[in-house]
């Protein structure tokens, strides 16, 4: 069998400040993914991400708030964090949470929530955090799952529009679910205060109790490697949210090891990762991340536009002195079609920027170039590729590596510890050579800061991700490996389009239409045909509607596409849409446009941004009679 360095993973455990050392670096067990890593080792999280820097260190700034939407900008030290988080553990002790009971977190991206995190690890709690604003039908199926002891929220959030009242949402939620909670703890902020209901009890008071009692909570519980640090619930576009588990070895390990080796992030240098504390990226290296290290981290409440321009993530680089930043492709393409000339850019200096790292939908080379062009060549831009499940990057080019290399449209050379391989549709076997298009899969053992399991559901997590392929973590992509190593993900194994018996991926077409200068996003969905069984629909959002003759720019499109990828393509249908339908965290929904074209029932994820998108988009497609039939959208 073949098996990930164990030297990596030893020698990166040294780094962690562990209890009792593990009695091995890979253990073994029973069922779909056999392998336990650091068994025997006990740790505290939170120990290692406050506790041991405030000995050596306890002044140096640990997270900087900054929340244009509320105009507030805060800096706590690893010393005040460590306060704050040893009072919340106190508060939650008092409450009767304990080492192995759930906490639910529904807060919007405020120090409290970070703090939140941080408690629950120095309890040996297990922190569940669902996007501030979720809609309760969702939120009910989290708080059935995972039945916590107790409720964290906020009373709103603030989006660039509105303010988000969050105690309505929540009591609607509760409503919903047979689990009672007994205590839900509410931060009242200024902008919108709560209506508090039954059970609830105010943060800032509590806060203030438990000081005022001397009930911090000041030592670290002791937990097991392959206890439960957190559950994550991921639906991804569609079907019942998947609790995902992370152990708390194993994410100490690689969190530890990533956030200096990929992302080059060392003790006093500046983090800044522009994602909700509801997303696994804000849980790793926005919280995590940072603090192993003894570095400072960046707390970002807002958008990348209209809080209050296109230039907020430059601002943010420039004033703290960001030395890596992290966000999704989505914002980056946002930003552009705002600031295409990078005029607000150029107002900000950016030299301390090294690292810009770009995850969550497939960056192609048009805005990869544009990027780097903004930040300048004495900083990298660098797609790399992971999940929810995986925990840390997968594939990237990593700035502790000494021989890094990139190349544009790929996802990055394989991280060490990671095994990539491609399974070939046909044979079901892996690729053997390079540039054969096939389903991206990891062959076990995953990395240690992978999935265990899912919370309380062992079948899902077989059928799931490991029944289509024994042996191997089936990630639901599709792509190649090239003849250098280098990973390309082309798009989801759902959104592959067969094209008269010819599998395209409409990663392929998309990097080719957004490459056109008129065009700022695009998305390409596969639109039946009684022919070819599918040819590709274009949906375009464009960077500006003046003097656009739709004829014309269809025409050179088609053009392109031929000249790149070929007639076989069979591209001569596109349409043009106000805006793409995506989640909050950025990933564009080609299922639901996918099912509207197929005429199926349409399904709309909780998860999703903008609730008017897709309704535009079926309004123009049924225009343009496309649609089978009439379809009517799901209410959220």
């Amino acid at each position: 069998m073949e098996f990930i360095d164990k030297d990596l993973w030893t020698n990166a455990a040294q780094r962690i400040e562990w209890i009792q050392p593990p009695s091995t670096v890979l253990g073994s067990r029973r069922g779909t993914n056999p392998h336990i890593w650091f068994p025997g080792g006990t740790l505290n999280t939170c120990y290692n991400c406050l506790d041991r820097h405030v000995k050596t260190d306890p002044h140096r700034p640990a997270f900087i708030w900054d929340s244009p939407v509320s105009n507030s900008k805060r800096t706590y030290t690893y010393e005040q964090v460590l306060e704050q988080v040893q009072t919340l553990a106190g508060l939650l002790w008092d409450h009767k949470v304990r080492k192995g009971d759930v906490v639910l977190i529904y807060m919007p991206m405020v120090p409290e929530a970070a703090f939140a995190l941080l408690a629950c690890a120095r309890l040996g709690a297990i922190h569940s955090v669902v996007f501030g604003g979720f809609a309760p039908k969702e939120l009910a199926k989290r708080i059935s799952d995972c039945k916590p002891k107790v409720i964290l929220t906020a009373s709103c959030g603030i989006e660039p529009k509105r303010t988000i009242a969050y105690r309505p949402l929540l009591k609607a939620a509760l409503a919903m679910t047979m689990h009672t909670v007994p205590v839900t703890l509410v931060l009242q902020r200024p902008m919108l205060y709560a209506t508090m209901e039954p059970n609830d009890l105010d943060f800032a008071t509590e806060m203030e109790r438990v000081r005022q009692s001397n009930l911090l909570f000041k030592d670290c519980v002791e937990v097991a490697s392959e206890d439960p640090l957190y559950i994550l619930y991921t639906s991804g576009t569609t079907g019942q949210p998947k609790g995902v588990v992370r152990s708390n070895g194993g994410h100490a390990v690689v969190i530890n090891w990533s956030v200096e080796y990929v992302f080059g992030i060392k003790k006093g240098d500046v983090m800044f990762t522009a994602s909700d504390i509801g997303w696994a990226v804000s849980h790793s290296y926005t919280v995590y991340g940072p603090l192993f290290v003894g570095a400072t981290s960046i707390l970002y409440e807002g958008k990348p536009v209209l809080t209050p321009d296109a230039g907020q993530f430059w601002r943010v680089v420039s004033e703290y002195g960001v030395k890596t930043m992290f966000t999704a492709p989505t914002a980056v393409r946002a930003i552009r079609r705002e600031d295409p000339a990078g005029l607000l850019a150029k107002q900000y200096d950016m030299r301390s920027l090294k690292a810009l790292f770009l995850a969550g939908e497939r960056s192609d080379p048009e805005t990869l170039r544009w990027c780097q062009d903004i930040v300048g060549s004495s900083c990298l831009v660098i797609d790399n590729y992971w999940s929810t499940e995986l925990g840390s990057p997968v594939t990237a080019t990593c700035m502790g590596d000494v021989n890094q290399s990139m190349k544009l449209g790929s996802a990055g050379r394989q991280v060490p510890g990671s095994l990539i391989r491609v399974i070939l549709e046909d044979s079901h076997q892996e690729a053997t050579g390079p540039n054969q298009f096939g389903n991206i899969v990891l062959k076990l053992p995953l990395p240690p800061a992978s999935f265990p399991c899912l919370w309380n559901n062992p079948e899902g997590y077989n059928k799931s991700y490991f029944a289509k392929y024994p042996g191997y973590y089936d990630t639901g992509d599709a792509g190649m490996i090239d003849e250098e190593g280098f990973v390309h993900i082309m798009s989801r194994v759902d959104d592959i389009i067969n094209v008269a018996g010819h599998r395209l991926s409409t990663g392929s077409i998309e990097e080719i239409l957004i490459a056109h200068p008129k065009v700022a996003e695009c998305c390409v969905v596969p639109l039946p045909d009684e022919i070819k069984g599918h040819v590709p629909l274009g949906i375009l959002v464009l960077k500006t509607d003046d003097d656009i003759v739709f004829e014309e720019l269809l025409e050179e499109l088609v053009a392109n596409t031929r000249r790149d990828l070929g007639a076989i393509a069979c591209f001569n249908r596109a349409v043009i849409v106000p805006k793409l339908p995506k989640t909050r965290s950025g990933k564009v929904l080609r299922r639901c446009i996918r099912d509207m074209l197929e005429g199926k029932p349409l399904k709309v994820p909780a998860t999703i941004e903008d609730e008017t998108a897709l309704q535009e988009i079926q309004d123009i497609l049924e225009a343009q009679e496309l649609l089978p039939k009439k379809m009517s959208l799901a209410k959220l």
